[in-house]
This record gives C-alpha cells, structure tokens and sequence, in this order.
C-alpha cells in the first residue's frame, strides 16, 4: 500500500475508484430494490442523495490525482509529493463514509461528513492555488479556470454540509446544481480544451492543436448560464416560456458549436486509435448535452414545462460527457505513469464501451418513459459493470509498483 504515496495520481485515482466502485453498487441495489417494491431509510430523499454522491463523490477524489499530477506541469512548478496529499483526500475519503450512511440514517450525520469533505477539497484547493501563485509560466489560464472552478467546489461542499444540518434539501439540491455546472463540468472543460486537440495533433500528424481561448470562455460560459435555470426551478415551477426559450437561444449554438467542434478536433480520424477515440468519445456527449437540453427546453416552453426530455440531458453531461471523459483520461494517466504503453488494450476499450452502453440506456429510459424502468435497471447495471471493472483493475495497478522500474 506504500505505493500509494509514490505519486498523486495513485492517491487520488485510488480513493476515487474505491468511491465509484462504491457508489456504482450502492444505486444499482437502491435500484433494484426498488423493482421488488422495497427500499432503504431515506434520510434525504433519494433522487437529492444520488445527485449529491454521484456529482461530488468520486469525481473531485480523480481531480486530485490528475490536476497534482499535470498541474505542476502545465505551471513549470517541481513535483507534489503525495504525502502531502495524504491528510486531505483521507478527510476527504472518511468525510464520505460518514456521510453515505447518513444519507439513510440521520441528515445531520450526512451533514457532519459532509463537512469534512469540504475541509479536506478546501486545503487542497489552497495548495493548487498556491502552485498557481508561485507559477510565472505564460500560459496559465487554463489552471486558472481550473482553480477558480475548485473554489466554487468547496463553497458548494460547505453549503451542502449546511444544508443537511439544518434539514433544507432545496439548498441541498441547488449547491448540488451549481457544483455540477461550476466546479465538476467547469474543471473538465478546462482539460478538454487544452488536452484533447494536443492529444489528438500529437498522436496524429496532419491535426493541429487548434484551440483557440475563446473556445474555452463560450464552453465555460455556456456551462455556467445553466445555473441560474436549474436553481429558479427547485423554488419556482414552472418557469415562464420567455426562460426557457432563452434556454434555448444559447443552447442550441451552443450545441451547435460543441459538436462541430468535436469533428473539428478529429473525432473521425480519432476513431483509429483506441485511446484518442476514448476521449473523443467523452467529448461527444457534451455537444449532445447541449442539443438535448435545447431540444427539451423548447418542448417546455410550448406546454408550460409539462412536456420534456426529462433526465435525458443531465445524464448526457454526467454519464456521457463527465463520466466517459473521466475514464479515458484516468485510463490514460494510469497506463502512461505505471510504465505500460500509452494504448487501451482489449479490457480498458471493453470497460469503455459498457459505460457507453450505460449512458444509452439511460438516455433512452429518459425518453421513453413507459420503459425507464427496466433501461434504467439495465443502465445501472451497465454502469456498475463499468466502474467497478474499472476500479479493480485500476487499484490493482496503483498499488504495485511501475512496469518499467522508474519511480513515480
């Protein structure tokens, strides 16, 4: 297990894998139990307790791993050793474990652990930006993004830690909105502007690394302009059409844009090259996202929000967008910092696409609602295939030590 601390993203790869295997299971028995007309104490109520775990559970634990491993890079500053690391992401972690069974058992429990995730995310936050300060490297915009999206990450973790002490699940619900938008979605399209085109025009010549800034200030302001809708709604329903044909106004460019911007980045030539289609394949969904939710904003608008899409855009961008972007950049870190070749082999590319296959199923289950039960069934099931395959396989790696015999 000492290998753990060898390098920041075997710390924060390991906890992150152990909270999506965890999480994965722990829905797909919800789900299931629910098909036997049983259920868990609730706590808080289910769908603001999936969304809490699901969005800020395991994704911030892999931000650790990835951003103090390139992080330091991308700024020119020496490496973090991951004892430095330790304390936080282990807050962090048991942060987690209090607050998983306090979601079932007593909201004030949940909210005590959740504030120890919030403690743990904010002293790493600090020595991100504290890198940051130290960095004079000319291009540091993209860590910039990076560091002002983690701070919004913990102001939401202690407002959710607040939320759950005080019993307000509205609250709850709108820091679990601003943090999906803000922080999580925010961080990964940092990354993917700056790392899927260098990727992508390294691994195949006749692409260039085109990306220019303003691409990366639309996604991020397309992103954020969802907040202010998503959090209107849990106190107001249903919105007026004049909101949600704005809605539509930006996303339907947006969309638009997105997935021009995907061919534009050589999804098609991508295709080639298992590792390079991973991540383009991630990229896809956020386009998609974008498209879906102008389509189902425009069909609230017409039937004053009795007629939509449902879930079908969220978890476009969770499933789709974060969670499949996630596993190729995670796959990718490990397998090029443990010696093995920079190639998904015949296990990672299968891993891949059972949570391709999770995020259709839930898709669909989204758009035809007489069948969401047995596609969601099927989603999950998919989806904790995925993760945990991914999380045993992983581990396993994080703590051995390189193939090749280097340190890290």
């Amino acid at each position: 297990m000492l290998w753990l601390l060898a390098a920041p993203h075997r710390l924060g790869f390991f906890a992150g894998a152990l909270m999506l295997g965890g999480s994965a299971l722990w829905w797909a028995g919800v789900l299931l139990m629910r098909t036997q007309g049983l259920s868990p104490a609730w706590a808080v109520s289910p769908p603001a307790a999936h969304a809490l775990l699901m969005s800020q559970g395991f994704t911030p634990l892999f931000i650790v791993g990835f951003l103090f491993t390139a992080g330091p890079r991308w700024l020119g500053q020496p490496d973090v050793p991951a004892r430095r690391l330790l304390m936080p992401v282990l807050t962090m972690f048991c942060g987690w474990c209090i607050t998983w069974p306090g979601l079932h058992l007593h909201a004030g429990t949940a909210g005590a652990g959740m504030a120890l995730v919030a403690a743990g995310w904010s002293v790493l936050c600090w020595r991100f930006a504290t890198i940051l300060r130290a960095s004079r490297a000319p291009d540091r915009s993209h860590a910039r993004v990076v560091a002002l999206a983690c701070t919004v990450g913990a102001a939401t973790m202690w407002v959710a830690a607040a939320a759950l002490l005080i019993g307000s699940e509205s609250l709850l619900r709108a820091a679990t909105q601003v943090a999906l938008w803000c922080f999580v979605a925010t961080v990964f399209a940092a990354v993917s502007h700056r790392m899927v085109p260098f990727f992508s025009a390294s691994a195949l010549p006749l692409l260039d690394a085109w990306r220019p800034m303003w691409l990366l200030w639309v996604i991020v302001g397309a992103l954020w302009f969802e907040v202010p809708f998503a959090v209107a709604q849990l106190w107001r329903w249903p919105l007026p059409a004049a909101w949600r044909w704005a809605q539509v106004a930006v996303e339907l460019p947006a969309g638009a844009l997105l997935l021009w911007l995907a061919v534009r980045w050589g999804l098609v030539q991508s295709l080639k090259i298992r590792m390079l289609a991973m991540l383009h394949g991630g990229f896809m969904w956020l386009g998609l996202t974008f498209a879906l939710a102008a389509v189902s904003h425009a069909l609230m608008a017409l039937s004053n929000d009795q007629q939509s899409l449902g879930l079908a855009p969220t978890h476009a961008l969770t499933m789709g967008y974060l969670g499949a972007t996630l596993f190729a950049m995670a796959t990718r870190v490990s397998s090029g910092h443990s010696g093995r070749s920079l190639a998904a082999d015949n296990t990672a590319w299968a891993v891949y696409w059972v949570l391709q296959t999770a995020v259709l199923l839930r898709v669909i289950a989204a758009l035809l609602p007489t069948l969401a039960t047995p596609f969601n069934v099927l989603a999950v099931l998919a989806w904790a295939t995925a993760a945990v395959g991914w999380a045993l396989r992983y581990c396993n790696w994080f703590v051995r030590a390189r193939v090749d015999g280097r340190p890290g």
